[in-house]
Formats: C-alpha cells, structure tokens, sequence
C-alpha cells in the first residue's frame, strides 16, 4: 500500500484506490473518498479518476480490503492494558508452569508493591488445581500477589496481600485455602489496584488502545464500575482517549440508579449509560454463574447479586432518565431475573419506551427459547463473546464440566438470537479472552455447537455495526456516504461471498451474487493483517514495514 507523505487527519480529502471496499451502497467498490472525517463516496475505480485531482492525498491500495473499523462492545481496558504489559499465565499449560512465570515475575520486578497477574485457567491443567497460598508465597518470595483467574470472577492472592486487608477473613467468599470468590474477592482487588500508581495506569490504558488500534478496532465500550475497577481509572481512560488519537472509547459505568439524582451522577463521570457488568451473577468457570438447576460439579445453584425487583427499579429510572441500562447476567437463573425486571419496568413505563432505551445484557450465555423471545419483544440488545464458546465450548470443555454436556450445548445460541430478531454486538471482554475481532467472527461462524452458528457476514455485522448500534447509533459501522470514517485497511487471502442458506458451508466468488465479500475465515486459515486503522478519518495505526 502506498501514500502521500503527509499525514491523513480528518480535514483532508483524500481518495482510497485500487483495492476491495466492503460497503452495501456498492458491492464491487474498489474506492471511497473521505473527506472531513466522512465518507464521502464509494464506487469502481473508473470513477475514482474524476476525483484524483482535488483530493490532498492518493492512497493506493494495491489490492487491500476495507472494512469498517470494529467495534468491541466489551473491554476492561485498563486490565488489558496491565495484561500486555504485565504478568499473563495465560500461556501456563500446568500448574508449575504458573508458578514459575511467577517466580521469574516477581524476581524480574522488584520494584512493585503489588504483582498483578492474569489468565491463569486450573480447568485446563492436570489436575485442574489453582495454586495454593503457601504456593504462591513461596514463589513470590512473600510479595504480594493478586491473580484473578481468566474470567476475574475468583482470584488467589499471597498472604502479603490479605495483610493489606483488614477483616478480609470476614467477608463473603473468604477461603482459607481456595480462590476468593464474591466480597472478599472484591476487597482484594480493590487493595491490589490501589497499588497501580496514575503513571502506571495511563502506560496501560495506552497500551490497550494501541493493541486495539492495531487489530482494526476502532471503537471500545469500557465496561467499568465499583466492583470493576474505580472512579479515577475511569474519568482517566475517558481524559486520555479524548485528548489523543486512537480509538474511541464509550464508557459503561455499572452502578445501580434508583432516582434521577443517581443517573446524573452516572452522566457526571462521562458515562453514556448505567450497564456493563452491574453483576446479576458471577461466571461460569468460577462456580458463581446463577443456575435454575445445581452445577454438575458443584453441590449448588451458585448465587443472585440482584433480583427482578432491583433490576426492575434500575431500569425503571435509567428510562425515566434517558438512560441506558445494563447487566451481566450469565446463567439461566440471572438471564430469567433480567427478563422478570426489565417487563415488570414495561409494565410500569410502557413497552414502547422500554424497547427504545436499548437496553443491553452483557454475556447471556445461558438462554432458552422463552428468554430469545423475551429479549427480541423487550428489545435488549445482546453482549455476547463469541471467544468464549472457542475457549470453553465443546464436549469436553469448561461448560461441559460445570453443566454437562447436554446444558453445555445450549450455550451462546447465537443463530436462534438472530432469528428472533435480538440485537447482537460482539466484544471480547477483554483480558477474560483477547481482544480479536477477525477471530470472534470465525468464532461465531465455526461455533462448536453447530445449530447455534451464524453466517461470517452476520459476525461481521454484529462486530461492526452491531456495536454501534448497542449505543443507540444507526449511521455508524458501515461505509456508506455520510458515516463517519472509522476504517481499516487489511491484507487477506480471496474474498468470498457465503450463501446464506448454508451459513459457513458453501461459499462463492461469484461477483454476480452482488454481496461484498468477506475474507475466507475457516479455522487453520492465516486471518487477516491490519495494515491501517482510521477512526474519524484520522489515521491512528499505520502498521510498520516489513
């Protein structure tokens, strides 16, 4: 691909050429003009030569994709950030292993108050055993030490760290011996990021973005709240993402409004909804999802942090305050409690007003044929990761282990979620699973329950367009005259255009079907390379010759 020296901003003109652009005002675009941070057009490369002349730059493609940017509607991007740049187990295949890294960790760095690690994941290993506490002192020569496990609903810590936590033996969750689960958990995270300095903070926030940038995101929902992380690392994040370029950051503040005085707050702190992980339930992997029926490991149902009346009340005053509302809620148990609340507040409201709020659940794993339905007549919109089923799906997965196969296999069930017409928009939940848009497209495409598959061009959409939608935008997420010009420019294999009676089986290069193709994302394939992110016409990746 080749340029102009200067660098693009959102107040030139400048003509794309000489490449695929996937857009539904044209199928076979091979140009688009941006001009002002917009699209301005899109059509075939003989008619681009009419606009050579009075652009400020040319950039040709030779023979590149564009797409619209993504959008990943799930992100801890301060955790991300410390994940890129701190101690990941996620490569442990053992529980020695784990310690191990650290060990070297902790040598390597002696200079932190606090290790932060992450990733870590027992249900893979031999034995399937966390690390114990005298394990974990000992390899950290008596540091302190907070390792939430992959999907940050328990975590171990050292013995150094619970001293930094007064009456910590009290609280919900404690275990002398196991991963800390519910309050306790809390309190402990709560400890060991106070310990992360401002300095600290923002280099991880940065990171995170750049990661981003450089994957073709070109939009994030920070997913953020009191039990996730703290006022400062949100305000911070929301400071940061506006004062530089990269990509735009929506922020989710999960906090429970009762009145309109509890929605201004929420708006105070730059938040565009109160949603994200205000926790209904806990994980799956955790033993703390809530289930109508017992885990098929564990003795129990695992437990509610919210029921239908408070869910009920919270979406009731976010309505009443033009405000989204949200939750996390992954077992059938809590998705139930969130269809139970979120009618009772139509009820009181009206259906109409309800539907139009958009209000969004993230995760929703576990649904049934009644909640799809609750979903699509309530109009919630679905925050779901499709890495999720990739990571922990299939007979002999994660799932399997804590439902059984047979529940296992309801999970994620993407196709009958498009069917009944919910909303999707895809995230990774990012560090729980990477931030990767190609693959949670393939994820859902090559779903290991194959009733619940959806097409790649259906994933493409729900990570593109369905996350701008899940903000209550209609204009975005796609390249059509007058969207904003949030790109990217890949390097890939042959287009292909998927029938869509076979979904993933059949595909075509037919240019006469007249759909803009998609890249060829059959598992073992190379996915596409990010050659160029642009957010607002402004270039915020440019990835670095080879």
């Amino acid at each position: 691909m080749t340029e102009s020296t200067a660098p693009q901003s959102e107040h030139r003109t400048v003509l794309l050429r000489g490449g695929d652009v996937h857009s539904p005002a044209d199928p076979f675009a091979t140009a688009m003009v941006v001009e002002r941070g917009h699209v301005a057009w899109v059509g075939s490369e003989g008619a681009a030569d009419s606009f050579a002349s009075g652009v400020d730059e040319v950039i040709d493609l030779e023979g590149a994709l564009v797409t619209p940017a993504f959008t990943d509607s799930h992100v801890h991007t301060t955790s991300t950030g410390l994940a890129l740049t701190g101690l990941d187990l996620s490569g442990a295949r053992t529980l020695t292993e784990a310690l191990e890294l650290v060990r070297a960790f902790a040598e390597g760095h002696p200079e932190e108050r606090v290790i932060l690690g992450h990733g870590w994941d027992a249900a893979r290993w031999p034995g399937q055993r966390p690390p114990s506490r005298a394990e974990l002192d000992e390899a950290s020569g008596g540091r302190a030490v907070y390792l939430p496990r992959v999907d940050v609903h328990s975590a171990v810590v050292t013995t150094a760290l619970l001293d930094l936590v007064p009456g910590v033996t009290g609280l919900a969750g404690y275990h002398p011996d196991a991963p800390l689960t519910g309050d306790a958990h809390h309190a402990v995270r709560a400890a060991a990021h106070r310990a992360v300095t401002p300095t600290q903070r923002a280099e991880a926030q940065r990171a995170a973005l750049a990661h981003a940038a450089s994957l073709g995101i070109g939009t994030v929902h920070e997913c953020a709240g009191p039990d996730i992380s703290d006022e400062e690392d949100f305000t911070g994040l929301l400071e940061l993402a506006s004062e530089r370029p990269g990509p735009r950051v929506f922020g989710y503040w999960a906090e429970r409004v009762d009145d309109a005085k509890g929605a201004a707050r929420v708006r105070e702190l730059g938040a565009i909804g109160a949603a994200g992980d205000l926790f209904v339930d806990g994980s799956l992997g955790s033993h703390t999802a809530h289930l109508h029926e017992p885990y098929a490991d564990a003795p129990h149902t695992g437990g509610a942090r919210l029921d239908a009346r408070q869910i009920a009340a919270h979406v009731t005053a976010c309505t009443e305050a033009g405000l989204q509302a949200g939750f996390h809620a992954i077992g059938d148990a809590a998705v139930s409690a969130v269809v139970e609340g979120v009618r009772a507040a139509s009820e009181t409201l009206g259906l109409a007003r309800i539907r139009a709020a958009r209000h969004r659940v993230e995760h929703a794993e576990m649904l049934t044929p009644e909640t799809v339905a609750a979903f699509a007549e309530l109009g919630l919109t679905a925050s779901v990761q499709p890495a999720f089923d990739a990571a922990w799906g299939g007979p002999d997965g994660m799932y399997a282990q804590r439902l059984g196969a047979e529940r296992a296999a309801t999970l994620n069930p993407y196709a009958a979620m498009l069917r009944a017409g919910v909303p999707l928009a895809f995230g990774s939940d990012s560090p729980v699973t990477p931030l990767d848009p190609w693959g949670t497209v393939r994820a859902a495409a090559h779903h290991r329950t194959p009733g619940h598959r959806v097409s790649v061009r259906a994933g493409f959409t729900a990570h593109t367009r369905g996350g701008w939608r899940a903000v209550g935008r209609d204009d975005a997420g796609v390249l059509v005259p007058g969207a904003p010009a949030d790109y990217a420019v890949w390097r890939t294999g042959e287009l292909l255009v998927q029938a869509p009676d076979d979904r993933v089986a059949r595909w075509s290069t037919d240019p006469r079907s007249g759909t803009p193709g998609l890249p060829d994302l059959t598992p073992g394939g190379d996915l596409p390379v990010c050659l160029r992110t642009v957010v607002f016409g402004q270039t915020v990746y440019v990835r670095p010759n080879e």
